[in-house]
């Protein structure tokens, strides 16, 4: 596949450092492009995260997940998203995973499994997002981190199409994450579980 895609190839020339701040790393790079002219690519160097689909079943038994509002500073608005994270430096996935769904949600999961990875913003940024089911659902405290204001709700699978549908859920991951969800719920894309006691 490498070798079939060689003549789109861009290579680097030189590499300039942007920004060092507490979250973004940007670069401005030289590159040479598959026609030999040049031209410039600036670009967010990020260190990965991780998407959890929290499963659950409500009092009568019907299926639902967990999900999140948080302000966005910006696009200046209350997002509707799946919990999510980024990695810490050397952290693992799956210990990512577990830890964003406790801190942000106070729930923990017996059950868990990897759906794929997405690039969110392949254009100006590095970063992926690791898609993580979680089932199982054991309540507790959130562990929010200083700074951070987020309210913890549930939804029907349909509630979450309609919202991707009709535009109340326009968040890049969460619309991938409900992909994910519908496929998955279809009996579509199989998922391989595994049991991870709290």
């Amino acid at each position: 596949m490498a070798e079939a895609n060689h003549h789109l190839v861009e290579t680097r020339l030189s590499s300039t450092e942007l920004l060092h701040g507490h979250f973004l790393h940007a670069f401005r790079d030289a590159v040479r492009l598959p026609d030999g002219t040049h031209a410039i690519r600036e670009f967010i160097r990020h260190p990965g995260a991780a998407m959890i689909i929290p499963l659950m079943a409500d009092e009568k038994g019907q299926l639902r997940v967990v999900l999140e509002k948080q302000f966005r500073y910006p696009v200046g608005q209350v997002m509707i998203e799946f919990p999510a994270g980024k990695l810490d430096a050397g952290e693992d996935v799956l210990k990512c995973a577990r830890r964003e769904l406790l801190e942000e949600t106070g729930y923990q999961a017996k059950e868990w499994a990897r759906a794929g990875v997405l690039h969110p913003v392949i254009s100006y940024s590095t970063e992926y997002i690791e898609v993580w089911f979680a089932r199982g659902l054991v309540g507790g405290q959130q562990k929010l981190d200083a700074g951070e204001f987020l309210e913890v709700f549930s939804a029907t699978p349909d509630e979450v199409m309609a919202w991707c549908f009709d535009g109340t859920i326009t968040d890049a991951k969460t619309l991938t994450g409900a992909l994910w969800l519908q496929n998955v719920l279809a009996g579509k894309w199989l998922l391989d579980w595994q049991i991870i006691e709290p």
